[in-house]
């Protein structure tokens, strides 16, 4: 989600073609915001060399449609818009982007409706996947009416209290991505995602791993934990990362174990669904069908 197209997809490629060993890379290429939006003037700053690569900045319509069919000519797998960076300016209609790891804040211009409609209906033209980067509830329900397909973050910034936001998700068969392992600093968070899990909405399992800490793949296994803190049963983590994610990324051949299916399975040696630490107890992975990583002797 919103990494420089060239290199995503040429990894992706690599892997495919066999040239390079890994997982399965589903990508969006770059990911779209406006103009001076998040993360081209908060995250990439600084440096205009990964901004360029990293975000495309669209300030017309004709701008973010003509994105969205380049990518979908390049072949990626989904769309990723940003419509908001963290919470509002207070005392203004601008966007104040903060982290403790930058020392000021940094005001954003918010993705205008007229673009965040036209980069939807331009994915869904070409039969993508759009899901926006939201945090407040506000923006969480104009990128819905827009018609998104799922949610970035989702609403991290303040409490969830409108019910029939949750209600909308379910309607729109929204699905949520909580990145409680980048947002779960924000004390609304958690019970956020508890809210919109037991109301039945669809939830994938993401970490918005690129931060610059953490390590990928590891960082999934904590956003794994955190979510069954967050108040999520074992088993619906384990779908969120599963079938929940392949229903997000339109992949029918992914996510579940049954004929028919792409067999990509991590085999652990401890049941995840008593003590969700058990994804940690890695025995072996098996890549389409082939046997890729065998820890079983290690465990002797």
């Amino acid at each position: 989600m919103g990494d420089p197209t060239d290199g995503v997809l040429d990894t992706r490629s690599r892997i495919a073609a066999g040239a390079l060993r890994g997982p399965r890379l589903p990508a969006t290429g770059c990911g779209i915001t406006g103009r001076d939006g998040h993360p081209a003037v908060t995250v990439f700053g600084d440096n205009p060399w990964a901004r360029e690569r990293f975000t495309g900045e669209v300030d017309s319509v004709r701008q973010i449609r003509d994105l969205v069919h380049h990518l979908a000519d390049r072949e990626v797998d989904a769309i990723k818009l940003l419509s908001e960076g963290a919470c509002a300016h207070s005392g203004g209609p601008g966007y104040l982007w903060w982290n403790p790891a930058f020392p000021d804040g940094v005001e954003l211009v918010r993705l205008p409706l007229d673009l965040l409609r036209a980069g939807i209906e331009a994915g869904h033209e070409r039969r993508l996947r759009v899901t926006v980067h939201t945090t407040e509830q506000a923006a969480a329900r104009e990128a819905i009416e827009a018609g998104a397909d799922g949610l970035e973050h989702g609403v991290t910034v303040e409490p969830l209290t409108d019910h029939s936001l949750i209600d909308l998700m379910l309607d729109h068969g929204i699905t949520y991505t909580p990145t409680l392992w980048i947002d779960d600093a924000h004390p609304d968070a958690r019970g956020n995602l508890k809210k919109v899990a037991e109301a039945g909405v669809h939830i994938a399992l993401g970490s918005d791993t690129f931060s610059g800490r953490g390590l990928f793949g590891a960082n999934t296994l904590e956003e794994a934990e955190l979510m069954v803190a967050a108040g999520m049963t074992p088993a619906q983590v384990l779908a969120a990362g599963t079938s929940g994610a392949s229903r997000q990324c339109v992949r029918p051949d992914l996510g579940a174990v049954a004929p028919g299916r792409r067999a990509d399975l991590l085999v652990l040696n401890s049941d995840p669904t008593a003590d969700i630490g058990s994804v940690r107890d890695l025995g072996m992975v098996i890549l389409n069908g082939e046997l890729t990583v065998d820890r079983r002797d290690l465990d002797l």
